[in-house]
C-alpha cells in the first residue's frame, strides 16, 4: 500500500522525484524518503510524517543526481519514524532500495545475513533486499543479476526499484503481485505504483508482468525476464491526464470526485456495448459469485439483489479473504465476478488465481491493472483517477457496470426491465446534478451531528447495501462509530443501543418500481424508523416520497419523486458522501488522508 517512484532522466531529478511522490501520497503517509545518485555517492533524505511536513523539515526536493528512487510509506512492518522510512541502504550506503508489499520470508533471510555480518538499522522486512543485493554483488554478479538472484530469494509481494552507485545511469525495479508501471517520456523515463506519479510528463505506460525485471536508462527502458532474454513490451497510451489528478479548485480531492459523479456515470453508460458482447457469451450460466473488499463489496452486494429479483440466478458475495473457503463450489457454468478499484487489492487478485475452473470477469478502473491480466473478460468503469482515499466515484461507477451488467443478463428473461433500466440510468447524472445543488441542505445536517458519537444507517432491500457503505463512509473519514443494517433487523438485537444520543440516518426510497419488481419497501422502513424514533433516536430521513408526512423526522432531505427503489443506490449514497465529508471537515479533519488507512490495499 506504499507507493514507490523511480526516475532517469534531465533536469532536476529530486524535484520531479518529490512532484511525483507527492501524486501517490494518498498511498500512504507514513514517512517519505527520496534517495539520488550524484558523483558515485547516494544521498538520501527521509523521516516520518506528511510528505509536506517531511519537506519542510528536509528540503526533499533539492536533493542532487542524474537518477533516484523516492517512497511514502503506509507501515506494516516497523513503527511510522524516520529509521524505519525508505528509502533503505546496505551497510556502506553504495546501494539504496525502495519496496511496496510484504516479505513473507524476511525473518529468515535476515537471520541468515545477520549470521554473514550485515547489520540491520530498522525494523522493516524491506531493509533484507539492500542487504541481500549487496550479498550478491559480493558474491561476484553484477547489479542487474544480483537483482535477478536476489528476487528468487523472496516470498511474498513486491515492487521494487533499485539504485547502486557503481551502476551510475540506471534505475533497476521487479516487481510480484504489487502494482508497477513503467512511464516513457522524452526528458526520461519512471517506475511508479500508479500512473498520477508521471502523468506531468508522460501518458505513454508499459505494464510489467510479474518477476520481469526493468532496466530504467534516461533514453531507453529494457525489460527483461529471470533468464536474462530481452522482452518486446507492448507500449499503451494513458486516456488520463494531469488535470485529472489535480483538486482543479476544490479543497480537497474527495469533494472533486463527489462532484465529477455525474460525468462518471455518462462516461460508464459508454461501456454499454462491451457489457453487452459479454453477456452474449454467458447464456449457461447458472451461478454468480461476487468477490470483493470494502466499498466495493457494497457495489457486489447491491448486484446479488438485482441478479436475484430480475435474473434468477444464483448470486452469493464473498469477502475477498474468505473466497478460499467456497472454492469447491466452482465449475464451468459459474461465473465469478471480481470488483475492485485498483485491480491491485491483494486479496482479490489471489482469490481471482483460485478460480480458473470458473468463468472469471473483473469490473476495474485501472487499465493493464493486474487482476485485469488474469480475468477472462474485464469491464473499465472509466472514473477516472480517484485519488481521495475514500472511494466515491469508483464506487458510483461499479454499481452503473454492475446495473448495466445485470440489465443485459436479464434481457431475454424480463424485456420490460431492460427498457425501463436503461431510461433510468440515464436520468442519473440529472438526480445526481440536483442533489449537488442542494449540497447547502447537507452542510447544514452535518454541523448539526458532527459531535454525535454514534451513527445507524437502515435501508431495506436494494437500497441496504447503501446503508452500509454510507456508514462505512461516516467511519472512515469521521472516525465515528457506524452501522448499516436492514431497517427490519434492528428489533432483533441492534435496538437495544439506540437512545437519545444516537442518530439513525433512514434511507426510504420511493416504490414507483413497484410494477417492475412487485417490492415496496418504503412502508416497512417507515414504520421501522418509528420504532427507532419512539427509543429517542435522532432521525435523518432520506427519500424521494412525495406524499409522507414525516412528524417525527428531526431532520429530512428529499430527492426527486422519479428516484424509485429500482434505481436508489446510485442516487442515494451522493448524500451519503456529502454527510460524511462535511461532518469531517467540521471536525477538522482531512477527509484524503484518513488515519491508518491508505487508497489501494496490495498487502493481505
Amino acid at each position: 500500500m506504499c507507493g514507490i517512484v523511480g526516475y532517469v532522466g534531465i533536469g532536476k531529478v529530486g524535484s520531479v522525484l518529490f512532484d511525483s511522490v507527492k501524486k501517490l501520497e494518498y498511498r500512504g503517509y507514513d514517512s517519505v524518503g527520496i534517495a539520488t545518485l550524484s558523483e558515485g555517492k547516494i544521498e538520501l533524505r527521509k523521516d516520518n510524517g506528511k510528505i509536506d511536513d517531511v519537506d519542510k523539515k528536509i528540503h526533499l526536493g533539492d536533493v542532487k543526481g542524474n537518477l533516484g528512487i523516492a517512497h511514502v510509506r503506509w507501515a506494516t512492518h516497523g513503527r511510522p519514524n524516520k529509521i524505519n522510512s525508505h528509502p533503505h541502504t546496505n551497510n556502506d550506503d553504495t546501494i539504496a532500495i525502495v519496496h511496496n508489499g510484504i516479505i513473507e520470508n524476511y525473518e529468515e533471510l535476515k537471520t541468515n545475513l545477520i549470521s554473514k555480518g550485515y547489520i540491520f538499522k530498522s525494523e522493516t522486512d524491506s531493509e533484507v533486499i539492500a542487504h541481500l543485493l549487496e550479498k550478491f554483488i559480493n558474491d561476484g554478479f553484477d547489479f542487474q543479476d544480483s537483482m535477478i538472484e536476489m528476487v528468487k530469494s523472496l516470498d511474498g509481494s513486491y515492487a521494487i526499484g533499485a539504485i547502486y552507485n557503481n551502476n551510475p545511469d540506471e534505475v533497476l525495479a521487479i516487481k510480484n503481485e504489487s502494482p508497477l508501471v513503467v512511464g516513457l517520456s522524452e526528458d526520461g523515463n519512471f517506475i511508479a505504483s500508479d500512473v498520477p506519479a508521471f502523468l506531468k510528463h508522460t501518458k505513454k505506460v508499459i505494464f510489467p508482468q510479474d518477476k520481469e525485471l526493468i532496466i530504467l536508462k534516461k533514453d531507453k527502458v529494457i525489460v527483461k525476464d529471470l533468464n536474462g532474454k530481452i522482452l518486446d513490451k507492448n507500449i499503451q497510451t494513458i486516456e488520463w491526464n494531469e488535470k485529472m489528478a489535480q483538486k482543479e479548485g476544490y479543497n480537497h480531492f474527495m469533494l472533486k470526485e463527489i462532484n465529477q459523479q455525474p460525468n462518471v456515470v455518462v462516461n460508464t453508460l459508454k461501456a454499454k456495448k462491451d457489457i453487452e458482447n459479454i453477456v452474449s457469451n454467458l447464456n449457461d450460466i447458472n451461478k454468480i459469485y461476487f468477490v470483493a473488499c470494502g466499498t466495493s463489496y457494497h457495489a457486489a452486494l447491491t448486484g446479488k439483489y438485482l441478479l436475484e429479483v430480475f435474473t434468477n440466478i444464483k448470486t452469493d458475495v464473498i469477502y475477498s479473504s474468505e473466497f478460499k473457503y467456497f472454492t469447491n463450489t466452482l465449475d464451468e457454468n459459474t461465473l465469478t465476478i471480481f470488483v475492485s478499484q485498483s485491480g491491485e487489492t491483494a486479496d482479490t487478485l489471489s482469490a481471482i488465481k483460485m478460480s480458473k475452473v470458473s468463468r472469471t470477469l473483473a469490473i476495474v478502473n485501472i487499465l493493464g491493472s493486474s487482476i485485469t491480466r488474469e480475468a477472462d473478460n474485464v469491464i473499465y468503469t472509466k472514473a477516472g483517477p480517484e485519488i481521495g482515499v475514500a472511494a466515491t466515484k469508483t464506487y458510483l461507477s461499479q454499481l452503473v457496470s454492475i446495473y448495466l451488467l445485470v440489465t443485459y443478463l436479464s434481457k431475454n428473461k424480463n424485456n420490460k426491465f431492460y427498457h425501463e433500466m436503461i431510461s433510468q440510468i440515464e436520468k442519473v447524472p440529472r438526480y445526481i446534478n440536483d442533489l449537488l445543488s442542494d449540497e447547502d441542505k447537507i452542510k447544514e445536517i452535518a454541523h448539526k451531528y458532527k459531535d454525535t458519537k454514534e451513527f445507524f444507517f437502515l435501508g431495506r432491500g436494494f437500497i441496504y447495501p447503501t446503508a452500509l457503505e454510507g456508514a462505512l463512509k461516516l467511519k472512515e473519514i469521521t472516525y465515528i462509530h457506524a452501522e448499516g443494517y436492514p431497517s427490519g433487523e434492528l428489533k432483533h438485537g441492534p435496538l437495544a443501543l439506540i437512545d437519545e444520543n444516537v442518530a439513525v440516518v433512514v434511507l426510504a426510497p420511493n416504490e414507483n418500481s413497484k410494477s417492475i419488481s412487485n417490492l415496496d419497501s418504503y412502508k416497512d422502513t417507515i414504520n421501522n424508523m418509528e420504532e427507532v424514533k419512539s427509543r429517542a433516536a435522532k432521525i435523518i430521513l432520506l427519500t424521494s416520497h412525495e406524499n409522507g408526512k414525516y412528524n417525527n423526522v428531526d431532520d429530512l432531505f428529499t430527492m426527486d419523486n422519479q428516484v424509485d427503489e429500482l434505481i436508489s443506490p446510485i442516487v442515494y449514497v451522493v448524500p451519503l458522501q456529502l454527510l460524511s465529508y462535511y461532518i469531517s471537515i467540521y471536525k477538522g479533519l482531512d477527509p484524503d488522508k484518513p488515519r491508518n488507512l491508505a487508497k489501494c490495499v496490495t498487502v493481505k
